[in-house]
Order: C-alpha cells, then sequence, then structure tokens
C-alpha cells in the first residue's frame, strides 16, 4: 500500500486517540505534505522535535492497528464489495453462490 495512503487509513481509524498536538502535527505532514522545518516552525518547536513526533504517532497507529486490525477489514470488506459489483454484472449461474459467500465474508468481518 502507499505509504501516504497507509498512514491516511490510520489515521482516518485511529486519529481520534491522538492528542490535539499529535493530530495537528500529523495532519500538516501527511495532509498538508508540510517539510519537518515548515512544521517546526509553524508549531513552535524544533525539527528534531517533530522528527521524533511522527515517527511516535506513526507508530502508535501502527500499534492500534496491530491490535484492533480496523483498516486490514476495511480492506476485506472493500474487496468483497468489489467482487460483488463484478459477480452481480455477470450472468454465471455460480454468481449467486460466490455473492452468498462473500456477503457471509462481510457479515463476519463487521
Amino acid at each position: 500500500m502507499e505509504e501516504i495512503v497507509r498512514r491516511s487509513l490510520l489515521y482516518d481509524f485511529y486519529g481520534c486517540l491522538l492528542t490535539e498536538h499529535q493530530s495537528r502535527i500529523y495532519q500538516m505532514a501527511v495532509f498538508h505534505d508540510l517539510s519537518l522545518s515548515e512544521i517546526a516552525e509553524t508549531a513552535g518547536i524544533t525539527r528534531q522535535a517533530a522528527s521524533d513526533l511522527l515517527r511516535r504517532v506513526d507508530r502508535q497507529l501502527q500499534g492500534y492497528e496491530n491490535n484492533l486490525h480496523l483498516v486490514r477489514k476495511f480492506e476485506e470488506v472493500r474487496r468483497c464489495a468489489a467482487k460483488i459489483r463484478e459477480l452481480s454484472d455477470g450472468k454465471d449461474p455460480d454468481s449467486f453462490r460466490q455473492i452468498s459467500g462473500l456477503a457471509d465474508r462481510i457479515l463476519g468481518e463487521i
């Protein structure tokens, strides 16, 4: 998964668990693509502090994912939904069985 997309998804799912300061700095880096120097100047911290905070938040968000697996489950549901859409467009008589199986997988994830 592309790094920016991965970081965005982790933030979408777990960003509410960050402090306001962590969230603000992380948004500057990930969503506004500011450099460490720009973040440091904007936030009134050192470049090293910005770097340390971003590394710490990345580890924290990944730790949440390692324990809760919300992003993994989201990706699995998205894959199943795409497959259901593909199968529903076809005329294959086996499609209904496959759709039923995918629906069961989705229900098992949520």
